[in-house]
């Protein structure tokens, strides 16, 4: 669940993407898994998802490198874009496997953006897909 003010808009980088609506200090919140609103999935239930269903999941979820879970965030968290110099990311002390905070500060009309690679296990399948400009399922 994202924790800061924001947008849903255009992206530079690929599609749509999430950008700031207020400025966010180094170290502020931004997104924590919230039981209840957010989903986890095991790999045998995504895979026994209906295809328009499972494509949606590996599409706007992601694998966690630790768990091995599906996670797919409830709200425009999962419109987050990768960067290889994301300004989120897991804090220097992690205090939850699924939180984030601001790597430095992010100011009004800055795009949120994440290093897919630190959390989700289909980072280079999903890209590579996106580079081919569809959105065709990540699980192999």
């Amino acid at each position: 669940m994202l924790l800061v003010p924001h947008r849903l808009g255009p992206s530079l980088i690929h599609g749509l993407g999430v950008f700031a609506t207020q400025v966010i200090e180094p170290g502020s919140p931004i997104w924590t898994f919230q039981v209840g609103f957010d989903q986890e999935f095991k790999e045998d239930d995504v895979r026994a998802l209906p295809a328009s269903a499972l494509q949606h999941v590996s599409w706007f979820g992601f694998q966690s490198l630790t768990s091995g879970l599906w996670v797919l965030s409830a709200d425009l968290g999962c419109f987050m874009n990768h960067s290889p110099t994301p300004n989120t990311g897991v804090p220097q002390t992690p205090r939850d496997p699924f939180a984030t905070v601001a790597l430095r500060r992010i100011d009004v009309g800055d795009e949120l953006t994440c290093d897919y690679f630190a959390f989700d296990r289909q980072a280079a399948s999903k890209l590579a897909v996106a580079d081919q400009g569809c959105a065709s399922s990540a699980i192999d």
